[in-house]
């Protein structure tokens, strides 16, 4: 009786915090937890099986052809841009789709080398449902959505990424 008074209030915090999240959401957190390990340890294949690349690479190229094609772009990026035309895609998908370039993701999430992840029910507390299948993990609770994710035969992946383009850079 003793143990159970003390355990208590730590097991209807986690049933509390269980309840609050979905199933969808605690289903993809499983995933967004093995992308994340897969960035931390450089974990190429991992990282792969947790990433629709495919769809990121439409995503990035979509986003380049329209900073090309601002008017204020910068000349040279123009030049870059008409030059490499479509191929921009799938060298913008080699250069950016890496374990090393999403940790500066992961790090603005707070999440630092060195230190544990968070856990599945932390994880579904920042995903949010998009209305249409999708879970996108923001910030904070209510905050814009930076990272999306389908589910695909079973296994959540990241198909999209809404945040600023300048966060997408390799660390060391």
């Amino acid at each position: 009786m003793n143990l159970f008074r003390r355990l208590g209030p730590v097991v209807a915090s986690v049933l509390a915090l269980a309840g609050c999240a979905s199933v969808e959401r605690l289903d993809a957190a499983s995933d967004v937890h093995a992308l994340l390990v897969a960035i931390r340890d450089d974990d190429k294949a991992a990282f792969e099986a947790h990433v629709d690349r495919p769809a990121l690479e439409r995503e990035i190229g979509t986003r380049l052809a329209a900073d090309v094609a601002k008017p204020n772009a910068d000349p040279t990026l123009r030049a870059i841009g008409a030059l490499l035309g479509p191929a921009a895609t799938d060298i913008a998908g080699d250069v950016l789709l890496r374990p090393s370039v999403f940790r500066a993701v992961a790090e603005y999430y707070g999440y630092q080398s060195g230190e544990p992840l968070p856990g599945r029910v932390a994880i579904a507390g920042v995903l949010k449902p998009m209305g249409d299948g999708r879970v996108c993990a923001t910030r904070k609770k209510d905050g814009p959505c930076l990272l999306v994710f389908t589910q695909e035969e079973g296994v959540w992946k990241l198909s999209g990424f809404q945040g600023d383009a300048s966060m997408l850079r390799p660390t060391s």
